[in-house]
């Protein structure tokens, strides 16, 4: 390929590149296009490019929830936003930008990136869809998200500790005739901790943690050590919210196809390993010790744990999201 064929390449590369970075730059929210004319029809010339109604339905498929009323303002916003980033990649180009060493490697890398993932999507969206059988069973075997699902009332204690004092701190938990006497203690010995509070719903939760928090009573609690020290999870109360199969099968559905998606991609990236030759050269050579598959599909959950009082199971951080007043335990934080 001579130097002018790369460079008409390079040009364009830029220039997709520049439409597709357009998605997440216009602050739209939601999706549709104009069907009253040609896809392909201009919409602008930019000098002596050309922007066309293809390319702003192209932005405008990247957002959600387009109203059709919508659609003519939102699509001028697309246009004035292609037309700034076309005079960007012209004058780039008059300075050859796209031939710096590391705009073609970020081209290179997006576009491996795009072609990679939509290969491993593809093939995920091969994998056979559960069946109404298959739905009705794991609805019936996770009460504690379904049939007896309920709405939690959390509050977190978030506490800066060394190893040693982990132990310590677990013991005076365990001790402590509730959470706010455990606070106290905390203010005494002057260990630093923050305190938030949330209210979640079980499908909100960690699979691991939702038949914990199912099974606990109004007051326990779940501990977990950190990197910074550990983690106090309190229940501090909880509503029930059933939710009933029809209700549930789509989200059932979704979440079982996106496992065997998982699994077929993860399969056959694994077959696509046996089946290349990799040889890892220079200071690689040793190999990694597990390959990396970047999936853009959730992991499977892992096994559930079971409840005692104090219990080892992982949860997310609550956030300050709720009222303290909907509380009907607290930390006795305010004097």
């Amino acid at each position: 390929m001579n130097a002018e064929g790369s460079f008409t390449i390079s040009s364009r590369l830029l220039r997709l590149a520049a439409i597709a970075a357009a998605a997440g730059c216009v602050c739209l929210t939601a999706c549709g296009e104009k069907k009253d004319k040609p896809a392909t029809q201009t919409a602008a010339k930019v000098n002596k490019e050309e922007i066309t109604v293809h390319q702003i339905n192209f932005v405008l498929q990247q957002q959600r929830n387009l109203k059709a009323d919508q659609t003519d303002a939102a699509s001028k916003q697309v246009l004035e936003r292609l037309i700034d980033q076309e005079l960007a990649v012209q004058k780039a180009t008059d300075i050859r930008i796209d031939r710096d060493p590391r705009v073609v490697q970020q081209l290179d890398a997006a576009r491996r990136e795009i072609i990679s993932r939509a290969y491993l999507e593809k093939l995920g969206d091969g994998a056979p869809k559960p069946s109404v059988e298959e739905v009705k069973r794991y609805y019936d075997q996770h009460p504690e998200l379904f049939s007896d699902r309920h709405i939690y009332q959390l509050q977190e204690l978030a506490i800066e500790a060394t190893p040693d004092q982990v132990t310590e701190l677990r013991a005076k938990l365990s001790a402590s005739k509730n959470v706010a006497e455990f606070v106290d203690y905390l203010r005494a010995n002057s260990i630093k901790f923050t305190a938030n509070q949330a209210v979640r719903a079980a499908e909100q939760l960690p699979l691991t943690t939702v038949p914990v928090l199912a099974k606990m009573n109004q007051g326990e609690t779940i501990v977990n050590t950190t990197p910074a020290g550990m983690q106090v999870v309190v229940l501090a109360g909880s509503q029930s919210q059933p939710v009933d199969e029809v209700r549930a099968k789509p989200a059932i559905e979704q979440f079982l196809w996106n496992e065997r998606k998982r699994k077929v991609i993860a399969d056959d990236m694994k077959s696509l390993r046996a089946a290349a030759k990799v040889q890892y050269v220079g200071k690689f050579s040793g190999g990694a010790s597990a390959p990396m598959v970047q999936e853009p599909l959730p992991p499977l959950p892992p096994p559930i744990a079971s409840a005692v009082s104090i219990v080892e199971a992982p949860i997310a951080p609550a956030s300050a999201t709720m009222d303290p007043a909907t509380l009907t335990k607290g930390f006795g934080l305010k004097k």
